[in-house]
């Protein structure tokens, strides 16, 4: 039978404390050659919907071998991109009959081959970012350190934080995002889901003065942590692709940078004349150039090939400059085996979703 689970399913059974680990030996398992990913791949289109918005159509997968498991990520996206003061943010519009959003990753078995479970994205790609990012700081960040600043408190910043207090016994959170309802609404609800005491900044300078991890969590495609704010021994995470939340000037002032991967640039493929770039979209990963090449890697520095962290006084910073399907695949392993073990989710005929006809 092949499992169907929902966001809401899905969210009651993924735990960071768990996650974690699993994603960890993941990295592991790709640096050492034995699991693999395929890049990402994006076709951009006009849309019929609005005429400032345009169409994507996006995918990525991978396999573990070791968890048994292969899978892949689809997005059919409404893309917006909306002024908000100096800032230009990417917003996917949930223009699916009933205002939803359209992601679905789908898990297969490398034993059978069939399908074992199909569920929706969301809830997934928002833990593994949040995982990856407490992943490198684990291993980045000194390990005496008690003061996490998030810049956001949207969806992804909530991640973030559950996932810094998963690898580092925080003492303090400072918040700060442009929207002082968001913000204090957001350092609440942290200090309650961690018991970790939150407070929101009227700054993001406030926000990061002391701090020993910055996570910067927006959807803005300009910088929203700046050169001034790099401090000796600080840790700093990004979540948008290519780094564009950190200032360009202040990355001469940082001494170590982390890559997620190497294999960072998307297949973008664009039709009838549609007009994407910088000022559009940002970056959709770090160029390939002889700097960017030199950096280590999160999975060569979990598995010991190059070094992370080798002073309490350097400046360091994770690019995660491109999502992975590799990631779903280890994210939707863990979920699919304790949804199993909990009972839950909908089980469908995989007779559905097999046939007998030789594809």
């Amino acid at each position: 039978m092949t499992l169907i689970l929902s966001n809401d399913e899905v969210e009651s059974v993924l735990e960071m404390p768990e996650l974690i680990p699993v994603l960890e030996e993941a990295y592991l398992e790709l640096a050492e050659g034995r699991g693999a990913s395929r890049r990402r791949s994006d076709i951009v289109t006009p849309t019929t919907l609005r005429e400032d918005g345009l169409y994507a159509l996006k995918s990525m997968d991978g396999v573990i071998p070791k968890f048994g498991v292969g899978a892949i990520r689809l997005n059919s996206d409404i893309l917006t991109f909306p002024q908000a003061g100096n800032e230009m943010r990417r917003v996917k519009v949930p223009a699916a009959p009933g205002d939803r959003y359209v992601g679905l990753v789908l898990l297969f078995s490398t034993h059978t081959g069939e399908p074992l479970a199909i569920m929706p994205d969301g809830v997934m790609q928002r833990a593994r970012v949040g995982a990856t990012n407490a992943i490198a700081a684990k291993h980045l960040s000194r390990q005496e350190s008690r003061i996490l600043a998030v810049l956001g408190s949207g969806w992804q910043a909530g991640a973030q934080v559950t996932a810094h207090c998963a690898v580092r016994p925080l003492e303090e959170i400072r918040v700060y995002s442009p929207n002082a309802a968001h913000r204090e609404a957001f350092a609440a609800e942290m200090a309650e889901a961690t018991g970790v005491p939150a407070r929101a900044c009227a700054s993001g300078e406030e926000a990061c003065g002391g701090a020993d991890i910055v996570a910067c969590a927006t959807n803005a495609v300009m910088p929203v942590f700046f050169r001034d704010w790099i401090e000796p021994g600080m840790h700093i995470g990004t979540i948008r692709p290519g780094a564009t939340e950190v200032e360009r000037g202040g990355w001469d002032h940082i001494d170590l940078f982390c890559l997620l991967d190497h294999d960072d640039n998307a297949e973008l493929i664009y039709t009838h004349g549609v007009q994407v770039g910088e000022d559009k979209v940002g970056s959709y990963g770090v160029e390939h150039d002889d700097w960017h090449a030199s950096l280590p890697s999160l999975p060569q520095i979990i598995c010991g090939r190059r070094s992370g962290r080798t002073d309490d006084s350097q400046v360091t910073c994770f690019l995660n400059n491109l999502g992975l399907g590799y990631q779903f695949a280890a994210t939707g392993y863990l979920v699919h085996r304790k949804a199993r073990d909990a009972g839950i989710g909908h089980e469908l005929p995989t007779d559905w979703f097999t046939e007998t006809v030789h594809p």
